[in-house]
């Protein structure tokens, strides 16, 4: 079938169509040499000029496919089009599908039964521990995770489905051959070897802004649910779940503090309707195919201490405060409230936010 995506891929790149004229295009021939047998007035419809129609009929005639090949083997990419057999049976469903899919790296994840799970570029400490424990725990109960491969949220979520049999598909704002942010180079190159790398713009497409909401689509698309785990008010990942929500998925979401701004997304999602997530369990039970298996829950929400006992670490809370709030709370000197602010810090009970300390977990 890639013999056939590749010669669907020489038409696009000859006649330059949009998306949506593309899938008008795919919907009414079924190989790309029947493009040559359309009437003279579809052939007009679809832009198809006499000149076009001659380096259609050279191309098409050649048992390679020329400058396709040579670009396809040089990002290690392939392609695949609406009409194969195993384009994704979900983002099919969606209203716009991309007609032509890049990807790189294990083709067979597409048939997966998958779930997403995305949020915050700059999640706490605990947002981006939990994107990790869930995305392996959904990898464990047999979901593939997909992503964005944005910073933070979610590149926890594609290291901790990395780590199971399920592993990840990472769905790019750029061209497969493009690592973008340049931050995630070694996760970009790990997902490309042993998960998957997907795009539907072309090889080179540089991070271009307006890409990455038409990315987001594909996004909730491939997947049976999206989980959010944190995010501000306007943030990106509301976007996929608003869309979600349009292609009629399950929309799921961990609350958090009222004081923290990278929650205000999620807790708005649940007043909106989107499901309240605390366990594994929460996201599994909708699914009633799966009820009878077993789930791992993910380590999250744990009630722990600190070994040794800190009255800063007692003072502080799940909301930012600052070095003056802190000293007034604790009594003590700056330099030792400082001082047990970076020790806690080292050993991962406290993090620095915007507007001060909170506590990580």
């Amino acid at each position: 079938m890639e013999i056939i995506a590749r010669r669907w891929l020489q038409v696009q790149q000859i006649l330059s169509l949009t998306p949506a004229t593309f899938r008008r295009l795919l919907a009414l021939c079924d190989t790309p040499e029947s493009l040559l047998h359309m009437s003279s007035d579809l052939q007009f419809r679809f832009g198809i000029s006499a000149a076009n129609r001659q380096q259609l009929e050279k191309q098409l005639a050649m048992p390679h496919h020329g400058g396709v090949d040579d670009e396809l083997s040089r990002a290690n990419a392939e392609v695949m089009c609406l009409h194969d057999d195993d384009y994704p049976a979900l983002l099919k469903e969606i209203h716009d599908p991309p007609p032509i899919l890049y990807f790189r790296g294990r083709r067979e994840l597409l048939s997966r039964l998958s779930f997403a799970v995305v949020g915050s570029r700059r999640p706490s400490r605990m947002g981006r521990s939990d994107a990790q424990a869930f995305a392996s725990a959904l990898g464990q109960a047999g979901f593939t995770t997909v992503s964005g491969m944005a910073l933070g949220v979610d590149a926890g979520a594609h290291i901790g489905a990395l780590a199971t049999p399920s592993s990840t598909i990472a769905v790019l704002g750029t061209g497969v051959d493009q690592c973008y942010p340049r931050s995630n180079a070694a996760l970009y190159q790990q997902i490309g070897l042993e998960g998957l790398l997907l795009s539907e713009f072309p090889l080179g497409s540089p991070p271009l802004r307006h890409q990455f909401p038409r990315r987001n689509r594909i996004i909730s698309g491939l997947s049976l649910g999206v989980l959010v785990v944190e995010a501000a008010i306007h943030s990106g990942s509301l976007i996929t779940a608003r869309q979600a929500l349009e292609q009629n998925r399950e929309v799921f979401a961990i609350p958090g503090s009222i004081h923290n701004p990278a929650s205000r997304g999620c807790n708005a999602l649940i007043k909106q309707g989107a499901k309240l997530v605390e366990t594994l369990a929460d996201i599994v039970e909708e699914f009633s195919e799966w009820a009878g298996r077993d789930v791992i829950e993910p380590p999250v929400g744990q009630a722990v201490e600190p070994a040794v006992v800190s009255q800063v670490y007692d003072a502080l809370g799940y909301e930012p405060q600052s070095v003056d709030e802190l000293l007034k709370h604790c009594g003590q000197s700056v330099d030792v409230v400082l001082a047990e602010l970076s020790q806690l810090e080292v050993e991962g009970w406290v993090e620095q936010q915007r507007g001060g300390w909170q506590r990580s977990r």
